[in-house]
């Protein structure tokens, strides 16, 4: 699929999902910008993929912060001359007992995981729309925005309203020829796999749990422009656990 040479800007690029989608982006040919707080973990990174032959720049941002959201992009634009592709992996969460939860809680979650989205895709659609082929964004969401756990609220309001910008912006950047997906992802392990379960595994309609590398070939899928058809959609990896009927037995 036609990554090679693109530029592609990854949020929460440092460690977890990010790490993986800014890997295999590189593994493809791209030219990769890692955003992330973790200056340490994202200079790693760098430096990882130049000596398996790939193209990365990091640059600190704390996606909280519009100041920071434009430098990045403005840098981005410095060093590469546009932006082809924009991966909203940014985000945090934070289960505190619903009677606890503070505004500053609230809020910090909120701007980390949603605000971010829009911001950052605000900056990259004014390089994007320069193009004739236009670009791709791609927010990552989660499972929690269609289902819950006690003490999630502001991780599920984030992610919900990730699931509702997208199809928002699908509509707003269709003009520019900007394509705008979500994924919303299951388990996705980013820790010691083989320390997982036969029951973690089994649990899944797949029979596993997912990996970073599942996250990161739905967003090749999305990003690549052979499948600029779809635009708009909330697609879920999860190994089928949301279509799962759970009952105690």
């Amino acid at each position: 699929m036609s990554i090679l040479n693109k530029v592609i800007v990854v949020t929460g690029a440092a460690n977890g999902i990010g790490k993986g989608v800014a890997q295999a982006y590189a593994e493809q040919g791209g030219k990769v910008v890692l955003a992330d707080m973790d200056a340490v973990a994202g200079q790693n990174l760098v430096q990882s993929i130049k000596e398996q032959g790939g193209e990365a720049i990091f640059i600190k941002t704390d996606v909280r912060s519009e100041t920071d959201i434009i430098t990045l992009f403005a840098t981005a634009k410095h060093t590469y001359g546009t932006v082809d592709t924009l991966i909203n992996n940014a985000g945090k969460s934070e289960f505190t007992p619903f009677y606890e939860l503070t505004i500053e809680q609230w809020d910090d979650v909120i701007n980390t995981n949603l605000r971010s989205v829009f911001l950052c895709s605000r900056e990259a659609a004014k390089i994007m729309r320069d193009h004739a082929q236009g670009g791709s964004i791609v927010n990552i969401a989660s499972t929690r925005a269609l289902m819950s756990e006690p003490n999630s609220e502001s991780y599920a309001a984030s992610k919900g309203g990730i699931v509702a910008i997208t199809h928002a912006l699908a509509a707003s950047l269709s003009d520019d020829r900007i394509t705008v997906n979500a994924i919303s992802p299951g388990w996705i392990h980013t820790g010691d796999y083989e320390k997982l379960t036969p029951i973690d595994h089994e649990q899944h309609l797949s029979k596993r749990v997912g990996r970073p590398s599942d996250i990161a070939r739905a967003c090749l899928y999305l990003t690549a422009k052979e499948n600029d058809f779809v635009t708009g959609i909330n697609l879920i990896v999860d190994g089928g656990m949301t279509r799962k009927m759970m009952y105690e037995e």
